[in-house]
């Protein structure tokens, strides 16, 4: 009887715990931004005390204004003109151009990465796993293997930030129903949290 309750608890207390340290990790880290704003403007100097959360605030601000500024016929001018700036430096093109190109494909409203979950078999012919959609692959690798391939990443349990990227047959792949985001939790819980069928 005393197991089951400490159990109980436990299934309370370890999910609330882990998303408030989490939330808070990325409040502090957010309010790192206020370090941007001049000593005199601080909460400290203004109000005699932090206020947590501020830095979420200036961070959406920055946010908002950069998109604003790159939605215009202006800020694209300027933006390319810093694109190229940075592709010209050695060290920092590889690393900013990478990191763009992920970025662009996977935050872009046109990109179709991560946008659906599918079953493909792996890591061998007998078994099968939940793998999300990056795309279709073009130009050399079509040359080898023809355009009836898609690619996948299969994220890791329990952590779903490292994977595998395979490029598959396309009629070797059954999709589900189930979003990216239950696909994810269903990963992360090891099959646990299975989703309902639609």
């Amino acid at each position: 009887m005393l197991r089951r309750y400490l159990i109980a608890g436990l299934l309370v207390w370890i999910p609330l715990g882990i998303t408030i340290w989490v939330l808070k990790a990325l409040v502090d880290l957010m309010d790192q931004t206020l370090l941007l704003v001049p000593g005199d403007y601080s909460t400290e100097r203004l109000l005699g005390f932090h206020v947590p959360g501020l830095g979420i605030i200036l961070v959406i601000a920055i946010l908002l204004l950069t998109g604003a500024l790159a939605a215009n016929f202006f800020g694209r001018r300027l933006l390319a003109l810093g694109d190229g700036l940075l592709s010209r430096i050695p060290i920092v093109r590889s690393i900013y151009g990478g990191v763009k190109q992920i970025s662009d494909t996977l935050f872009s409203p046109e990109g179709k990465a991560f946008r659906r979950a599918v079953l493909v078999r792996y890591p061998h012919a007998g078994s099968w796993t939940v793998a999300l959609v990056t795309g279709s692959p073009e130009h050399e690798v079509t040359d080898h293997l023809g355009h009836d391939q898609v690619s996948v990443f299969i994220p890791t349990t329990p952590n779903i930030t490292s994977g595998f990227f395979l490029i598959v047959p396309k009629n070797e792949t059954i999709e589900l129903q189930m979003t990216v985001d239950e696909a994810l939790k269903y990963i992360i819980s090891m099959g646990v949290a299975e989703p309902p069928r639609r």
